[in-house]
């Protein structure tokens, strides 16, 4: 099996991502269709009555490429790259196929990033993301119709010229709408469609040497990215009593305040795929939650993950010198965009979750445990979730950026 095979990309070249393909562009079976014909290997995780799959991708770490409440005919809720994928290219740097829940590992920056080498400056030309979270599959433990197990081990070398044997345990389950209302609180009518997923990310230390502040420790990191339209607005509460920053919001230069608004302990963040933004909130400020709204298709999202305890450290993701590599964020959430040539990879947007970073003796794991869910249906019940979920109306945050 050669490389293209291993990572999905067949070298075949068809006509463009419409090709023969019998369902619209947007649907999930229009994704599933265009997989396979890649000779992508498509994992499905299904509910009875076959309206809500989860798409898994072993060949691509196991990621969850995307879900639906509709079955084939449903809208499909994860960016995929068309572009890249049916191209059949493989970079060695990074191969954005794209995907609504991924594993990543923190941290990206800093002496001891997993992405640069050791006394290379911390710049795109020097950055490469490791093979075992880019290109190589991961092995399926068990499966069954419900949920799927991979498996991983590796080792890698951080910035500091440290090594680090790492073994990955990756659980990804489909919940029923019993088990969303139980998450969330608050029941989530019939009326309305729903998928929901859990995402169990074990992380073990499988060397002679402990991990600590000295050498450097990973974190687990999950990325999701999903499809922005005009009219998309991230929302997520903030701890209002938090002592130090709030958010931290400069990543690719200062957010500007027409895309960005802090008000009685919600955080409102525009997201169009039209300027490249991206924000962070810290372990005091981070309540467990993010959510998104798309007024288009009336769907919203939300990532909620198990929050740990308060004292816990967080890699600090950010490129070249540091005062301190473990202040870090806990939730993050990027808006695409045009870079400075005006090219662009989406657009997308992304909803990011992390854990602490894993202080871990030999032998010993860290879990990073968290939950993806997509709400669809008639914007009135929609609003009575995130009233009751978030305390806010919904109104208020689809007129948040309309004003």
């Amino acid at each position: 099996m050669n490389k293209k095979t291993i990572i999905g990309l067949a070298a075949a070249v068809i006509c463009g991502c419409t090709g023969n393909n019998a369902y619209q562009m947007g649907t999930y079976g229009y994704d599933l269709a265009f997989l396979e014909k890649q000779g992508v290997e498509v994992i499905e995780l299904k509910s009875e009555d076959g309206q809500s799959k989860v798409m898994v991708i072993p060949a691509w770490q196991g990621r969850v490429m995307t879900t639906t409440t509709g079955g084939n005919e449903g809208d499909s809720y994860g960016w995929i790259n068309y572009k890249l994928i049916e191209s059949g290219q493989v970079s060695p740097q990074f191969n954005p196929v794209g995907g609504e829940e991924r594993f990543w590992l923190g941290p990206e920056g800093g002496p001891f990033s997993w992405y640069f080498k050791k006394g290379q400056e911390q710049v795109h030309a020097n950055w490469v993301v490791p093979a075992v979270i880019d290109t190589e599959a991961y092995d399926i433990e068990k499966q069954d119709d419900k949920s799927v197990v991979f498996t991983k081990k590796f080792s890698l070398v951080n910035a500091s010229d440290i090594k680090f044997d790492m073994g990955l345990k990756r659980t990804v389950s489909m919940l029923g709408k019993d088990e969303i209302s139980d998450l969330l609180g608050t029941t989530v009518p019939q009326e309305v469609k729903a998928i929901a997923y859990c995402s169990d990310n074990v992380l073990t230390n499988c060397g002679e040497a402990a991990w600590t502040k000295e050498t450097g420790m990973p974190s687990v990191w999950m990325l999701g990215l999903f499809n922005p339209t005009p009219t998309t607005t991230v929302f997520i509460p903030y701890n209002k009593e938090c002592q130090g920053k709030i958010v931290k919001d400069d990543y690719f230069g200062k957010i500007p305040s027409d895309r960005l608004i802090l008000e009685d302990g919600m955080l409102y963040f525009k997201i169009d795929g039209l300027c490249r933004t991206k924000l962070g909130l810290p372990p005091g400020s981070a309540s467990g939650i993010a959510a998104s709204y798309d007024t288009e298709k009336s769907v919203l999202t939300i990532l909620k993950y198990i929050a740990p305890a308060e004292d816990a450290l967080y890699v600090n993701s950010q490129w070249g010198d540091q005062d301190d590599p473990f202040d870090g964020d806990v939730i993050n959430s990027y808006n695409d965009g045009p870079t400075e040539d005006g090219t662009i990879m989406g657009p997308f947007y992304e909803l990011e979750a992390s854990s602490p970073a894993a202080a871990l003796a030999p032998g010993e794991s860290l879990a990073h445990v968290q939950y993806t869910i997509h709400i669809q249906g008639a914007q009135d019940i929609i609003a009575g979730i995130v009233k009751d979920v978030f305390g806010v109306e919904l109104c208020k945050i689809t007129g948040m950026f309309s004003k």
